[in-house]
């Protein structure tokens, strides 16, 4: 079937809403310069689509980052057109698994988008998939300070999700790091620059990011910058600044007081749409960094290691069905389709 369908696509495109035209469904072979952004340019008219070739290529492009290897292929996907998400017959009130989230983070959890958000669909289907499978509630709890303590660690809720790992290697007394274990990998997360359009702002490889000044709203992580090869604030290799909010780090980059900033690759986009920066703001190719979302458990939890491997099983049997880049497709393309 994919054959016929990538051979009818590449011979007449496949029509996209809005018009657009799509050369999808197809292998493509990568060459030399090839980025995603500017293969997602070629097969979806549109950069930002970047997002649908690095997840549904996985493995196969980890490591390379923007710039791919000459030769190598990657798959095109078309972009999903239905929004409806999975059954989940599990899903129940006072049901014998609890999950705790906050909520309002689309794409990923959000009560007020499909299936509850990108993450909170996979952990769903997940779930239903794992083995001896039990019934299961998502909690939405408003104030995500309270959801690791006393909410979780004192295991009112028995899982929690979407949680960044730190670096625990290097930051062992994090409380995420001693009180806490993780699934396996719910979703990637590219962390990415974003840069003035009218500016230069290379960055290919971290000796580029030396020397200049980033923007990073407080509160957020920042291990991913003082990893053990980086150092980079360690040993005063950049400038960070970090503000109350992502908007006012746009407003320093804006202004110029600042080279770059960096958010997730989801977050950077909408942010800069909401404040009317589309064609002044653009990413940087490469991303800066690669996190995972994760789901947590406490390690005092008496049954821990049983929803752990309920929870890692399903979403390898979710990866495997196909169903994981199923979903994730359709949530990405919500998500773009939202910032046209």
């Amino acid at each position: 079937m994919r054959g016929w369908f990538a051979g009818w696509a590449l011979a007449f495109g496949l029509i996209l809403p809005g018009g657009a035209q799509a050369l999808c469904d197809v292998t493509y072979r990568v060459q030399p310069g090839d980025t995603l952004t500017s293969i997602a340019t070629v097969h979806y008219e549109d950069a930002d689509q970047w997002t649908l070739i690095y997840y549904a290529n996985g493995a196969a492009v980890a490591g390379q980052a923007q710039i791919l290897v000459a030769g190598s292929e990657v798959y095109i996907p078309c972009p999903a057109q239905s929004p409806d998400p999975g059954a989940t017959p599990l899903l129940q009130r006072g049901a014998e698994l609890t999950l705790l989230t906050a909520g309002g983070d689309a794409p990923f959890v959000d009560q007020d988008w499909p299936g509850g958000g990108m993450v909170t669909e996979l952990v769903n289907a997940a779930l239903e998939l794992s083995p001896s499978p039990v019934s299961y509630e998502i909690v939405w709890e408003a104030e995500r300070s309270q959801s690791l303590e006393p909410l979780l660690g004192q295991t009112r809720y028995d899982m929690g999700f979407p949680w960044i790992k730190p670096d625990c290697a290097m930051t062992p007394e994090v409380t995420l790091c001693t009180e806490f274990h993780f699934s396996d990998p719910v979703m990637d997360l590219p962390v990415m620059l974003f840069r003035r359009a009218d500016r230069e702002f290379a960055y290919s490889q971290d000796a580029d990011i030396l020397g200049t000044r980033l923007c990073r709203p407080a509160g957020r992580f920042i291990h991913d910058l003082d990893r053990a090869d980086r150092r980079w604030l360690a040993e005063g290799k950049i400038s960070l600044t970090q503000p109350g909010s992502p908007e006012e780090c746009f407003a320093l980059l804006m202004a110029g007081a600042v080279d770059a900033v960096s958010l997730d690759v989801f977050e950077g986009a909408a942010k800069i749409v909401a404040m009317g920066l589309r064609g002044q703001v653009v990413p940087v190719d490469q991303p800066l960094s690669r996190e995972a979302l994760y789901a947590v458990i406490s390690k005092t939890h008496w049954r821990g290691t049983t929803h752990l491997y309920r929870l890692n099983a399903g979403l390898a049997k979710l990866s495997e069905s196909g169903r994981y880049g199923e979903i994730v497709q359709r949530h990405l393309a919500l998500f773009w389709d939202a910032l046209k």
